[in-house]
């Protein structure tokens, strides 16, 4: 689990640098309907005060069912402010309430060979072995 959240850490700050990370429930949305083929990640993010939130969680039910039938990994992060710090919220994600799913997308043609992300994509084929379709992963500190 910890070598899962380090993973996701480092992705996270390579695709920011690349240029290929989308942050935000509706962004997420437009990026899965125009592009999913494009798409080789999905992080939903919720904290406990999220955890009452029916649209947010109509909206997670939704994307995660698209990313189970187009075969995007899917992760889940429960500390919404520790990937804001990650992703740094204030520049280019906007608000931290536009964590809540964050995508990673190919930034070109060519597959794109990410260390961290061939780490993910292991964990999530594990995962999903023993019937965990959508894993939750603790991000270091």
């Amino acid at each position: 689990m910890q070598g899962a959240g380090k993973a996701l850490h480092e992705l996270l700050l390579s695709a920011q640098r690349q240029g290929c990370l989308t942050a935000g429930v509706y962004e997420s949305a437009k990026v899965l309907n125009v592009d999913p083929d494009n798409v080789t990640f999905c992080v939903l993010a919720a904290g406990e005060e999220d955890e009452g939130d029916i649209a947010l969680q109509i909206h997670f039910t939704l994307i995660q069912a698209f990313c189970c039938e187009n075969d995007i990994d899917i992760v889940r992060v429960g500390d919404v402010q520790r990937l804001a710090a990650i992703v740094g919220a204030g520049e280019e994600a906007g608000a931290p309430g536009d964590l809540h799913c964050i995508l990673i997308s190919n930034p070109n043609e060519d597959a794109w060979k990410d260390p961290a992300l061939e780490k993910l994509s292991l964990f999530c084929e594990e995962s999903r072995s023993v019937n965990d379709w959508v894993p939750s992963i603790t991000l270091p500190e």
